[in-house]
């Protein structure tokens, strides 16, 4: 039995396929999904640098997808299912709104997918196939991925090793919140050292530690943090920007190889972050915050949204200064999208503030619900010029170049000096910078 496993890539400018020389951020289900069923041929495309073979003569065609690329998904769904083939999907947004998934396939995946995948599998050689499968876990537990379905394959210099699933918080715009309910699960240590092992023993120096907020217990990320510093490995991982008040831990986690952390500081606006169910986080706080990780040895990216209640047009254009003034390497922003499925998404649609209900317009580039403090036309506007400003030559340089550290560090500051200028090349072509 063979199955084929699709990674969508995102559209942008209409139809035309967001296409990468090199994916850096690997996704991690294909290879949990080809371990979970080691009876079956199992073929990974990630289309972001290879095409989806649609002559292929796999039993079940296995959709995913990052974000909204999940409206690829749809059409990838759409030619197998002209074809014959038996469709399943999966993801975060099919998760979210299955009912609408399910119009272009056989079955989708609700959530996590270590027993629900099994069973599909089973159930399809059975002939017994069920419309849904939704299973949540009880615990976070699953055989070592099959890093192997990677190779050959155009990616960067580090592979995904998993931490833990769910966050505490309840932001209104999230999905891992409307999906886990502030759920954590976090794995047994000795299950991500196995990982980190192996990945180390394929070659890499590097890996990605995934976890929707590795502060989630601190105890844990402490002990981990210990054992994977035995490993001499370098990392990167995402978490919330608090990190910066717990000076144990960020030592901790600094001395155990990690290099760079990703956070989701969303707004320079407290209102807007009240609005989103964020309040926790003090704007007043981010400069401060940002220099302690730095001074670390820890790069800081950021990932924005713009449109929130909080914010105007002054806010969004005093965030390009934000973002330059605090060298922050890598940012990303998005413009705020009320996913269905979401908190956000029920408050627009009560407030009758969708602009559209047009999935295929919900891409995070365009704004699809009527801000408070401007039109929907004005913000995406704003959105556009704000990504050109903060990827302008000037500010790149004084980002990447301009550092106390680049003497210290030349060859990373240069690494990340060209990721910008990717970015911008991406930004002149219309495209959404992504991790993808």
């Amino acid at each position: 039995m063979k199955i084929y496993f699709i990674q969508s890539t995102p559209y942008y400018e209409g139809r035309k396929l967001i296409k990468k020389s090199r994916l850096y951020f690997v996704g991690l289900a294909p290879a949990i999904l080809a371990s979970l069923v080691p009876d079956c041929e199992f073929e990974c495309c990630l289309e972001t640098i290879e095409d989806v073979n649609f002559d292929s003569d796999a039993d079940i065609i296995a959709i995913s997808g990052m974000g909204h690329a999940v409206v690829r998904s749809i059409d990838i769904a759409k030619e197998f299912k002209k074809r014959g083939k038996t469709v399943v999907m999966g993801g975060y947004m099919a998760s979210l709104m299955p009912k609408e998934a399910k119009k272009y396939c056989d079955s989708v995946i609700i959530g996590d997918g270590e027993i629900a995948f099994p069973k599909l599998v089973s159930d399809y050689k059975k002939g017994c196939l069920q419309e849904f499968y939704d299973i949540p876990l009880q615990t976070l537990s699953y055989p070592l991925p099959k890093y192997e379905i990677f190779k050959g394959k155009k990616i960067g210099d580090f592979l995904p090793v998993q931490a833990g699933r769910g966050c505490p918080n309840s932001c209104s715009f999230c999905s891992v919140y409307c999906l886990y309910k502030n759920r954590y699960m976090r794995r047994e240590i000795s299950e991500v050292i196995r990982d980190i092992k192996y990945i180390k023993e394929l070659g890499y120096k590097k890996f990605l530690l995934l976890d929707d907020n590795i502060l989630s217990d601190r105890e844990y990320i402490l002990k981990l943090c210990e054992e994977i510093g035995k490993l001499n490995m370098t990392w990167l991982s995402q978490c919330e920007i608090s990190i910066a008040d717990d000076e144990e831990v960020l030592k901790a986690v600094a001395e155990s190889g990690c290099i760079s952390l990703s956070f989701g500081i969303e707004s320079i606006s407290q209102e807007s972050l009240n609005a989103m169910h964020k309040s926790w986080a003090k704007v007043s706080r981010y400069s401060e915050q940002i220099r302690k990780i730095q001074a670390a040895g820890i790069d800081v990216s950021t990932e924005m949204v713009i449109g929130a209640d909080g914010d105007t047009v002054e806010s969004i254009r005093n965030t390009a200064d934000f973002i330059t003034e605090n060298k922050i390497t890598v940012p990303r922003f998005y413009i705020l999208t009320p996913i269905p499925g979401t908190v956000f998404y029920e408050e627009m649609k009560n407030a009758g503030r969708l602009v559209t209900d047009d999935i295929y317009r919900f891409n995070g580039a365009f704004a699809v619900h009527k801000p408070k403090n401007m039109s929907s036309e004005t913000l995406t506007e704003e959105y556009w010029k704000l990504y050109k400003k903060v990827f302008s030559l000037k500010s790149i340089v004084k980002r990447t170049i301009l550092r106390q550290d680049f003497l210290r560090h030349p060859f990373k500051n240069l690494f990340y000096f060209y990721v910008n200028l990717y970015y911008k090349y991406q930004i002149s072509k219309g495209i959404t910078p992504n991790i993808i």
